[in-house]
């Protein structure tokens, strides 16, 4: 059986530009995705989108209301968009969260029989209270009893080399991507390490960040991995998705 990518979108957000993208004009709203991988020994999901109480109030972002208009329709969210899949939210065996930023994790609780796999340095983070400050994490979305894994680096979750989390650091101070070969090849789903294609090519950063240089290392990274034939799945460009939420270039 071959490694297969279901892309989703959990929802989008709309913001001015320049609070996700240093000094850029205009306005954008952009994809919160999520993804099923699809294993022999195992399904995975590779982050989890908004939480469905997004859908009718903003409260439980608080203060990020004021930067964020959250677009998000019943059916959108990760437990609806895997049963739209025929794939039960209970029988997700591993979940991968990049990172601990409210729209990567807002659908950790579809996910009941789940083994969460996080980098130790992000957990570590999200018990800081001036890097919670920093990044509004909430333990209420993430910290939900689910069997926890803490990996240090890089960790082939199969053994295979064909599902592997990647140490991304500098978004946030435990951020991961994904590696996941295919048989038509490397796909990397970089997450919040690289928000779009602006970012790869222009080293256009956030206006925000754990650690600037390491991000810029990553990218350089992404680069070279790009120009060794690896697909880069992009955290929140919309030019890679079409509307309906599906990814526009199939990954199949």
């Amino acid at each position: 059986m071959s490694v297969r990518i279901t892309p989703m979108v959990c929802g989008w957000l709309e913001m001015e530009l320049r609070s996700i993208l240093a000094q850029q004009p205009g306005r954008a709203k952009i994809p919160i995705p999520s993804f099923l991988i699809e294993h022999p020994k195992g399904r995975v999901i590779f982050d989890t989108g908004l939480h469905r109480e997004l859908q009718t109030s903003s409260d439980r972002i608080g203060e990020l209301a004021k930067f964020f208009q959250v677009h998000y329709q019943s059916g959108e969210e990760l437990g609806a968009r895997l049963r739209a899949h025929q794939v039960d939210p209970e029988r997700i065996d591993y979940m991968i969260n990049s990172h601990l930023h409210f729209d990567h994790v807002g659908g950790n609780a579809d996910l009941p029989n789940a083994k969460l796999i996080l980098q130790r340095r992000e957990w570590e983070a999200a018990a800081d209270p001036e890097l919670v400050r920093r990044n509004g994490y909430n333990r209420a979305d993430f910290d939900l009893g689910h069997q926890l894994q803490l990996i240090d680096g890089e960790h082939d979750l199969f053994g295979d080399a064909r599902v592997v989390c990647i140490p991304t650091y500098g978004h946030t101070a435990g951020h991961q991507s994904l590696r996941v070969r295919l048989d038509r090849g490397e796909v990397v789903l970089t997450a919040d390490s690289c928000y779009m294609r602006k970012v790869l090519e222009d080293m256009v950063l956030p206006p925000f960040a754990h650690d600037f240089d390491a991000m810029r290392i990553v990218i350089e990274r992404f680069r070279a991995m790009e120009r060794a034939g690896t697909r880069l799945i992009f955290g929140h460009d919309p030019g890679q998705w079409s509307g309906d939420g599906a990814l526009a270039v199939p990954l199949d």
